[in-house]
């Protein structure tokens, strides 16, 4: 290749890296403007306030405030509407209830087993399978044991000694030999000799080489290792015998619950294969384990096992009656959650609704302990409490209470807030129609001042509110009415309502931009929400 070809070559490339950098500058550029234009101009970026001689200090939006509860007062005709009960908080003696799952188990203070005390050989075995049931007393297996023949042996020759020295029976060859009867009878004792086959040995005189062992306790055979033939010795377990009379059932109790139960506790077990039956039991011990992986303890129940219907190894349900003695309830629907506080309106009449805080115990069906906050006797909301939550709100959020007036043609009472010069003016409400309705409506304000004469060159503005309802999907609505002077004290203008319910009006009247009067007030819209 050329010279030229090489330098046109170079050149092409030089080009090339300079264009690159050159694009590689410019997004650069524009990416750091576009960051400085959002930082500016996004709303959505949190920025700190910048202080300026012209900014209005900052205020907090409606959603920041959390106003304090206040005294709620609704007309009976609107808590009939909205269907709003009570229920009366008394005392009584309760029981709460724990149900968890459970497992059938062998009664361990039952177990029994069958061993002997002598070594030897198994003979004949006449209890030859596990589960299978036996009797006390009944014979299980039969075995020859040398040392057992010959100390039946030995307690025969005794009492052929015994009976040859009769003559003499206060002389000391009696005495040995009486000894030698009583040690040789003792020792077959001992060995587990039942009495009958001793009365046997001692009527009969002959060696039996075979001694029947029999079962101690009534049960269901759950181990066996007799065999025909087999040699054991005394710590050979031949038998294990379960009486399933009674049963264990270990039920799983997560531990945040396991300090309100107590040995002896009463208890009910429901198993799927007996539909309609239940057994009763009482809890027989706390285990002093919690498993790391379930975070359960493990409580012992004893149950009667009538028919040995509850087997071990089963599945139920356990439910674990736990007293709690005498305790302050109500119904649980009475309870308003509120974050962290629970609250509940008390009724003191024609209205009036109080909402107090309370501290509330385990809840009982359809009831819950009340620990704080109530007494016994008190009215309590018991539905449509969020209703009422919103209405107390709303007066909280306007200011001090003041009860609200239904007739709203009657006259209204002044509060005084802070910055306002009061009048004593007679402000009076009326609607057209009468009784106001979802959709547009009139409304007519009319003033009186202290000597009957109407009031004019003054600025009324009414304001309706209706609180959210969040377990109903609604949210908080606003209307204002734009009021004009027609004269003699009268101020009309409309107002369009977007939902029928009761309304919270709040009518003010200003003279120069200071609030000389107003006045609070509900009203009930026809129409639906």
């Amino acid at each position: 290749m050329s010279d030229r070809l090489y330098r046109q070559a170079f050149f092409m490339a030089l080009t090339a890296c300079v264009a690159l950098a050159a694009g590689v500058a410019y997004l650069v550029l524009h990416r750091n403007h576009s960051m400085a234009a959002a930082q500016i101009d996004d709303p959505v970026v949190a920025r700190g306030p910048v202080a300026s001689e012209t900014s209005a200090p900052p205020t907090a939006g409606p959603a920041s405030v959390n106003p304090q509860l206040g005294p709620v007062q609704i007309s009976p005709q609107r808590l009939q509407q909205i269907g709003v009960t009570t229920a009366v908080v008394q005392m009584k003696a309760v029981n709460d209830k724990l149900s968890s799952p459970g497992n059938v188990d062998i009664d361990e203070q039952s177990l029994s087993y069958v061993q002997t005390r002598f070594a030897g050989w198994v003979q004949n075995v006449y209890a030859n399978a596990t589960y299978q049931y036996v009797k006390k007393g009944q014979r299980l297996f039969t075995i020859y044991s040398p040392d057992l023949v010959s100390t039946e042996q030995e307690y025969l020759l005794a009492r052929q000694n015994q009976k040859s020295l009769v003559p003499d029976p206060h002389g000391m060859a009696a005495q040995e030999s009486r000894w030698l009867l009583d040690a040789a009878e003792e020792r077959l004792r001992q060995f587990g000799v039942p009495a009958v086959e001793i009365a046997r040995l001692a009527q009969d005189g002959k060696v039996q080489h075979e001694i029947s062992i029999e079962s101690s306790a009534s049960g269901f055979v759950i181990e066996r290792t007799a065999l025909p033939n087999a040699y054991v010795q005394p710590d050979s377990k031949l038998y294990t015998i379960a009486d399933l009379s009674t049963v264990w059932v270990y039920a799983n109790v997560f531990q945040d619950a396991v300090g309100r139960l107590r040995p002896g506790d009463p208890a009910q077990v429901t198993v799927d294969a007996y539909p309609g039956r239940q057994f009763n039991g009482r809890i027989d011990q706390i285990l002093p384990q919690v498993d790391p992986a379930t975070r359960t303890v493990r409580v012992r129940l004893i149950f009667r096992n009538p028919g040995v219907v509850l087997r071990p190894g089963m599945y139920v349900n356990v439910e674990i009656n736990i007293p709690l003695g005498k305790q302050l309830v109500m119904p649980a629907s009475a309870v308003l959650q509120s974050g962290s506080h629970a609250i509940a309106f008390i009724d003191h009449g024609e209205g009036n609704l109080e909402p107090r805080e309370i501290q509330t115990g385990p809840q009982i069906d359809d009831t819950i302990v009340v620990l704080k906050g109530l007494h016994s006797g008190d009215h309590v909301v018991s539905s449509a409490n969020f209703l009422v939550d919103s209405e107390a709100q709303l007066q909280a959020a306007l200011g001090s209470f003041n009860p609200p007036e239904k007739n709203v043609n009657s006259s209204g009472g002044q509060s005084k807030a802070p910055g306002e010069q009061l009048e004593p003016i007679k402000i009076e409400m009326v609607t057209e129609p009468s009784t106001p309705h979802k959709g547009q409506n009139t409304v007519r304000i009319r003033l009186t001042g202290a000597d009957g004469k109407p009031v004019d060159g003054v600025q009324v503005s009414a304001a309706f509110f209706m609180p959210a309802m969040p377990a109903m999907g609604m949210a908080a609505e606003h209307a204002s009415a734009a009021l004009t002077a027609k004269g003699g004290g009268l101020y009309e203008g409309p107002v369009r309502l977007d939902s029928g319910g009761t309304w919270q009006v709040n009518l003010t009247v200003q003279r120069a931009g200071i609030t000389i009067a107003s006045r609070k007030l509900n009203i009930d819209a026809a129409g639906g929400m």
